[in-house]
């Protein structure tokens, strides 16, 4: 079973863009590896077509994005031409980022993607909508599983990401809700005089047990 903060699983792949090894192609990156059911559905459109939207805020936080789906490299690329076209992209331009070939459901079961309550008209199972997000040292530091009858929020992803970043320079986590820029908590393990020097804007929340675990900062620079 993968942890988090395990090493992400290495493996070669057929994709759009040729065969990849896929901590060689991360590089230093980091990365989202993001499943799908199967090409020419409506939901996974509205999904490959939103990540291409988004590719500019990807880029800004060094994140290279990756898609897998249980159908061939030659049904890849005719979906993308409908990608493109739902969303609003030029059938000349060209498609920006992988998509992994699995039809054996080999990378999907290895990695846990199987929905096994979808299955395709051949009987097989189908791919869940995973994701996981995998940090420039190729280490495991997130994943989400949405069933294939329900679309992700890559807007709640790319907040994901901007806490993993954030959370790793600074010395707190972010409360619920939390946005870049909004207020952020100081770390239970960081002692009072180390927090006061750290944090100068710190406010602590009075509670009825008069513990002081609740204690607020500004968000720190990116």
């Amino acid at each position: 079973m993968l942890l988090l903060g395990d090493m992400f699983p290495n493996f070669t792949a057929s994709t759009t863009e040729g065969k990849i090894d896929f901590h060689s192609w991360l590089g230093e990156s980091w990365g989202i590896l993001f499943s799908h059911p199967s090409d020419f559905t409506p939901v996974c459109t509205t999904e490959l077509a939103r990540v291409m939207q988004l590719l500019p805020e990807f880029k800004k936080r060094n994140i290279k994005v990756i898609g897998l789906s249980c159908d061939s490299i030659s049904s890849h690329h005719e979906w993308c031409e409908d990608i493109k076209s739902y969303g609003g992209f030029s059938s000349d331009e060209k498609f920006p980022y992988p998509i992994i070939e699995d039809e054996k459901r080999i990378l999907a079961t290895k990695l846990g993607m199987i929905d096994k309550d979808e299955i395709s008209p051949s009987g097989i199972a189908l791919t869940a909508r995973a994701v996981f997000v995998v940090d420039p040292n190729k280490k495991y530091r997130l994943s989400i599983l949405y069933p294939a009858t329900t679309g992700r929020n890559f807007d709640e992803i790319l907040r994901v990401v901007d806490s993993l970043q954030l959370t790793d320079k600074a010395k707190v986590a972010t409360p619920v809700d939390w946005k870049m820029g909004d207020e952020c908590m100081v770390l239970p393990t960081v002692g009072a005089a180390e927090a006061a020097a750290a944090f100068p804007q710190m406010k602590v929340v009075p509670l009825p047990s008069n513990r002081t675990y609740l204690r607020k900062t500004p968000c720190p620079q990116p």
